[in-house]
């Protein structure tokens, strides 16, 4: 015979092969989480964020288990976390961990024999029918024993081996409540079975939660003459915009590239061919004579200028996100400096950008694969330079038609150096590419909500984000791009602009606007998805005070949904989303909880969201709730307040709801919780 002390068993030396080892604990431990697929990279969380830990465990016969989390933060203190079975049927545990500061943190899953209660379950069914009464005591000491020096536990020990004290009295002892709190403290384990660390890597709250607002600076302050040509605005009268975006409550200013523009096949307005002299071009035709991706377009000003918008955005308590598009003009100084980095054709002319049938002639894309070295190291000296400027975010363009391979290696030397740096990934394409660029390291990435419109899709796309893609992608619901404006803001008039703004801002913790959104723009090119008189072709005047003046502008509203995810950590939260039902095919129901635990005054907070998503209707229906989900018990009455209007209703499971939207089409309701709970 042979002791296994990884096991914790006896095996017999006839059964042991040296050629095989068992991967099974004597406990079983499966599909601990959080994890990735595959378990190729850590999953990720950001600062602030509650997160699952969640395992499978369970073990032969009836003996009762103990589960726990050991987790390790990045100053290496560990905590020990008991775990819950939430789900006999299926074995499954679970507990919540605050990620409170980035860096590496790691967790265990620890399963054991739970030897104490195992033995209570025993005495429960035997005292009472006098089944071997004084040897069940007897166990019972015993186990007091092992359970270490405390003095509860010796004044156990005694009572129970006590044969003056009644069957009743000793039991009574066995279930006080001293002793029932220093037995969760220290339990008396056996078995005890360990599952391999994984690490889980969190990185700062910006990583996953903030407000985004875009614009494009050459637009702020750009003029028209008389004669019909425009003067371009620049950062320094952009950066007088910066406080109404600061006061809308958004986080990041997001600008689309603000290099040099080529005049090769430069497009005109509404994507037209041949432009006129005085049409700016799109900026993603990057490069021209005056420089590349490292340089500054002159119509914006200088180096200069942009720290001078950098630093006026800081002091409005905004960072700035700048586009990282890796394509160029026909005239950008690589294509002679390094035209192994393009695609030549036979007749030997570089191939310019297609997704046919639209054709982009003002636009070269890369070749990554002719000399992959140099072209990554160029790449990564131009990120370091706008890191040194004092960039701290990027927005990439298109990395979905980019190797995914440069990907894991631009973002692993980028994150080692500078883990504050924050890469979105505008990835508009197939679910197996939004996935993986998300696993390989990008720290958010748009996705499918812009086209997710009814009850069903977005049920199913909410659900998706906050308990199947949770472990590794973190979107950003921008509700328009200058490249989207779907045909439900093209139809759906002021109700679509206030739906859509309110899911995104309280589905994630991180969503996104288009300067123009708040003005309604919803008027389309024909044939397309895109705003007539693009302004990625042209600039674009906006008196957004004379439409605040006029009442005619959704800044307000934008304001309130900004201020009230200030206010609720709920909505500060990914994974804590649940969709609950409605009776109405156009009535979307969802809640985000919090306990008070985790929250910065300890009181719980619970967010209900319900959303008329049809923009041409009232609708009236009946609203059914998992209250459980949020805390309240089955059965309990429970105020809410909306927090758009003010109005106070008493709610239960069922709710009969009334929603116009041509009023106020979605309800944000706060959970009212007595102080304490």
């Amino acid at each position: 015979m042979r002791n296994d002390k990884r096991y914790g068993r006896v095996v017999a030396d006839a059964m042991a092969t040296p050629e095989f080892e068992p991967r099974m604990g004597r406990i079983p431990i499966r599909f601990p989480q959080p994890r990735q697929p595959e378990n190729l990279w850590p999953p990720k969380a950001f600062a602030g964020e509650v997160v699952p830990i969640r395992a499978i465990v369970f073990r032969e016969g009836h003996d009762q288990l103990g589960v726990q989390a050991v987790v390790t933060n990045p100053s290496g203190v560990v905590t020990v976390l008991p775990m819950t079975l939430v789900d006999a049927g299926t074995d499954q545990w679970r507990t919540e961990l605050l990620l409170d500061s980035p860096g590496n943190w790691g967790y265990l899953i620890r399963a054991f024999g739970d030897d104490w209660a195992t033995w209570l379950q025993m005495a429960k069914i035997k005292i009472p029918t006098a089944i071997d009464g004084e040897l069940v005591f007897a166990m019972g000491a015993a186990l007091m024993r092992r359970a270490g020096s405390l003095t509860v536990f010796a004044e156990a020990a005694k009572a129970l081996a006590d044969k003056g004290l009644s069957p009743a009295a000793r039991m009574r002892i066995a279930a006080d409540t001293r002793l029932t709190a220093a037995i969760a403290a220290h339990p008396v384990m056996s078995l005890i079975t360990e599952s391999a660390p994984q690490p889980i890597r969190v990185e700062r709250s910006r990583a996953g939660l903030g407000a985004w607002y875009e614009f494009f600076p050459r637009s702020e302050g750009a003029k028209l003459a008389k004669d019909g040509a425009w003067s371009s605005g620049t950062f320094r009268t952009a950066a007088k915009r910066l406080p109404a975006v600061s006061a809308m409550g958004f986080d990041v200013v997001y600008l689309p590239p603000i290099h040099p523009i080529g005049y090769s096949f430069r497009k005109g307005p509404n994507n037209t061919l041949g432009a006129r002299e005085s049409d700016p071009g799109s900026p993603w035709a990057i490069g021209s004579a005056d420089g590349g991706h490292d340089a500054i377009h002159p119509d914006l000003g200088t180096i200069t200028d942009f720290k001078y918008f950098l630093a006026q955005a800081a002091k409005n308590g905004l960072e700035v996100a700048i586009d990282l598009a890796l394509q160029t003009s026909p005239d950008h100084p690589w294509v002679t400096t390094h035209p192994e980095w393009f695609t030549a054709l036979p007749d030997g002319s570089i191939a310019y950008a297609e997704n046919p049938p639209k054709k982009y002639q003002d636009i070269f894309p890369i070749n990554f694969d002719r000399d992959p070295i140099g072209l990554r190291n160029e790449i990564l000296r131009i990120v370091e330079y706008w890191i040194g400027v004092g960039v701290t975010i990027f927005r990439v363009d298109n990395p979905h038609t980019k190797p995914l391979q440069f990907w894991e290696w631009l973002l692993h030397e980028v994150n080692t150096k500078h883990p504050e740096i924050v890469f979105l990934a505008e990835a508009f394409t197939r679910p197996p590419m939004l996935h993986s660029l998300a696993q390989v390291g990008f720290q958010q990435s748009y996705t499918y909500f812009t086209w997710r419109n009814t009850k069903l899709e977005l049920e199913e796309f909410l659900h998706g984000l906050s308990k199947e893609t949770d472990d590794f992608l973190r979107p950003n619901l921008f509700v328009n791009t200058p490249d989207i404006l779907t045909e439900y803001l093209q139809f759906g008039g002021v109700p679509a602009y206030k739906i859509r703004a309110a899911i995104a801002a309280t589905g994630s913790p991180t969503w996104g606007v288009y300067a123009g959104y708040e003005l309604y723009e919803d008027v389309a090119r024909p044939g397309s998805e895109e705003n007539i008189d693009n302004e990625k072709y042209e600039y674009k005047q906006r008196d957004f005070a004379a439409a605040m003046k006029a009442g005619k502008s959704l800044a307000p509203y934008l304001t309130k949904l900004n201020q009230i995810r200030a206010a609720h950590p709920a909505l500060r939260q990914l994974r804590n989303l649940d969709v609950h039902w409605s009776d109405d095919d156009s009535i979307l129901v969802y809640s985000k909880y919090l306990a008070g635990t985790f929250t910065p005054d300890g009181a719980t907070d619970a967010i209900i969201v319900v959303a008329n998503i049809d923009p041409h209707s009232v609708r009236e229906t009946t609203v059914h709730l998992d209250v459980t989900r949020f805390g309240i018990p089955f059965g309990a009455g429970f105020t809410v307040t909306d927090l758009i209007t003010g109005a106070m209703f008493l709610w239960g499971a069922d709710n009969y709801v009334r929603l116009d939207a041509f009023t106020e089409p979605v309800h944000i309701l706060q959970v009212e919780y007595p102080r304490g709970v």
